[in-house]
């Protein structure tokens, strides 16, 4: 299967991915919007558009400077030297691919609830929080310095577990879609966002997770798969005040602060953003 990922060139395939996941869910955010966004699409969307290619520019940096960090080069280097839990034992390949997704979809579900937990992890991602809506382009809005460490902490998780090249790469692909998918500001049927939340996260189920009120965003930390918060008791199933009347973001932040490029990648040195404590801008 890595040959396959190699003939077919895996930029190649996870741009493509994520290029079609994003026009469709862009365009059925515009034909069936769950929520009236309150804030300016258009800046929003340049904003938070600016910051990924801020993130992207930084993660290539790294890689020329420092070492060349990507999941998949280190699952390459694990497999090579047959470092890892998965490369010390004969597993079939498709237990092997499904084991290591698993597995690392819990390590990235550990890492936000660290996010939130840790002080000084939470003013990284409070910028994440600070969005007044929640929609596609939420998707992609992560401080630099917050990618760049999960970054390390995704290398670390890989190596460990020995996940082959293509069970990162597909893991990778299914974790894009996933984010973009649970942040989408799109209507789903109430009968199908059940079905669907037995398994994956849905945007209804997400969108609590983005709530003002400190004890909803403290919940549902999932990105792809539901059943982490169900486990360890961190799944709630609706906003208090329902999907419409909800407010989204932080307390400290209802401005139009969050819209604007420079206050956003400043806020960790702004204050903390939770109920207590924060500095309103």
């Amino acid at each position: 299967m890595n040959e396959i990922w190699s003939s077919l060139g895996e930029g190649g395939v996870r741009l493509a991915v994520f290029v079609s996941v994003f026009v469709l869910l862009a365009f059925l955010e515009l034909a069936r919007p769950r929520r009236v966004l309150s804030a300016s699409k258009r800046q929003r969307w340049v904003t938070n558009w600016a910051i990924v290619i801020i993130d992207s520019a930084l993660v290539r940096a790294m890689a020329h400077l420092v070492v060349p960090i990507a999941a998949v080069a280190a699952a390459v280097a694990a497999q090579q030297s047959g470092f890892g839990l998965l490369n010390l034992v004969a597993l079939p390949v498709g237990l092997e691919i499904l084991l290591a997704v698993v597995v690392l979809d819990l390590a990235i579900w550990a890492q936000h609830v660290a996010s939130h937990k840790v002080p000084v992890l939470w003013r990284l991602h409070q910028m994440h929080h600070a969005d007044r809506d929640i929609d596609l382009s939420t998707a992609i809005r992560f401080h630099p310095v917050e990618i760049a460490l999960s970054m390390v902490w995704k290398i670390l998780c890989v190596v460990a577990l020995g996940a082959s090249p293509f069970a990162v790469v597909l893991f990778e692909i299914i974790l894009n879609a996933g984010a973009m998918f649970s942040h989408a500001n799109i209507r789903l049927p109430l009968w199908l966002d059940r079905a669907l939340r037995a398994v994956i996260v849905t945007p209804d189920m997400h969108r609590v997770h983005h709530s003002i009120e400190r004890h909803e965003h403290d919940s549902n930390y999932g990105f792809n798969l539901s059943v982490w918060d169900r486990l360890f008791g961190t799944y709630t199933d609706q906003p208090a005040k329902g999907h419409d009347a909800m407010t989204i973001g932080l307390k400290a932040y209802q401005s139009d602060g969050p819209s604007q490029l420079g206050w956003s990648l400043a806020l960790p040195w702004r204050g903390k953003g939770h109920d207590s404590g924060a500095q309103k801008p």
